[in-house]
């Protein structure tokens, strides 16, 4: 009888090993299910905090966002509002303290003088002088490879319609002291009274010439114009203007001057007789 039990049951090391069995089975399956869990939990979790960061560049989050409110801070999208909001803030201040500094430099290295006046302009326009001697060059004089006879002498100061900014006026040349493109431009008077004998009259050239000294050794014919005589026999004088002007590229230190032939026709009125130049870029 007892053997017929002992084999028709299970003995007590089967019943152990059957037991252990199902709790590693049971312990298996229920980490596989917190595994399955967690994972889709963690996915679900990352999904949200990326469709909220998503949101706040996009503006789709459509509720009040206030820095100082603590349930905010504990958003995602909070804190990425918070941080773009410190940088543009760390930006402007940046920009502000350069701007400033730009400017105060610009303030320091002008002079009171320019801050007071404004940009000073770069021209002169000087006239005639009929009261002085020695208007005229000699003939011998350094100029002998510039054609005609240059003009000495000219009213310089503010007494009459002349003046001088920032040019300077030295043996009847202008004098650059800053390099540009200047418009250059002069008029001469001619005024003549001629004895007529026998119905005969010689016709008179009158020519004007204007010039530059450079560092090159001989003057730049720059413009020249010219007229003929054709006076009336009844006229009590002859009387002719020429003027011409023009554009040109001039360096610092070149000199510029005017000169004429038949120099003893010339009228220096200060009305009538002048010449001048001004910066134009």
């Amino acid at each position: 009888m007892a053997m017929m039990e002992a084999q028709g049951g299970p003995s007590p090391g089967q019943t152990c090993v059957l037991i252990l069995i199902f709790t590693v089975l049971l312990q298996s399956l229920c980490a596989a299910v917190t595994y399955v869990y967690f994972t889709n939990e963690l996915k679900q979790m990352q999904d949200k905090y990326s469709k909220s960061g998503i949101a706040c560049f996009l503006k789709e989050d459509d509720s009040s966002w206030d820095p100082n409110d603590e349930e905010n801070m504990k958003s995602p999208c909070w804190q990425v509002k918070w941080q773009l909001s410190q940088l543009v803030r760390k930006m402007i201040l940046r920009t502000s303290e350069e701007t400033i500094s730009t400017v105060q430099e610009k303030q320091q290295n002008t002079s009171p003088l320019v801050r007071e006046r404004g940009p000073q302009r770069v021209a002169a326009h000087i006239t005639g002088t009929r009261g002085r001697s020695n208007t005229l060059s000699s003939p011998n004089s350094k100029n002998e490879k510039a054609l005609g006879r240059k003009i000495n002498s000219w009213e310089s100061s503010r007494s009459g319609h002349s003046f001088l900014s920032n040019l300077h006026l030295r043996n009847g040349e202008l004098v650059i002291q800053e390099k540009g493109f200047y418009y250059i431009y002069s008029q001469t008077y001619f005024r003549f009274q001629e004895e007529i004998k026998e119905n005969t009259k010689k016709d008179k050239q009158m020519v004007q010439y204007i010039y530059k000294y450079t560092s090159y050794p001989d003057p730049i014919l720059l413009m020249k114009s010219a007229r003929n005589s054709c006076w009336s026999k009844d006229a009590e004088y002859g009387l002719y203007s020429i003027y011409q002007g023009g554009i040109f590229e001039l360096k610092e230190n070149d000199r510029i001057f005017v000169s004429v032939t038949n120099e003893h026709l010339i009228d220096m009125d200060h009305e009538a007789s002048f010449f001048g130049a001004f910066l134009v870029g």
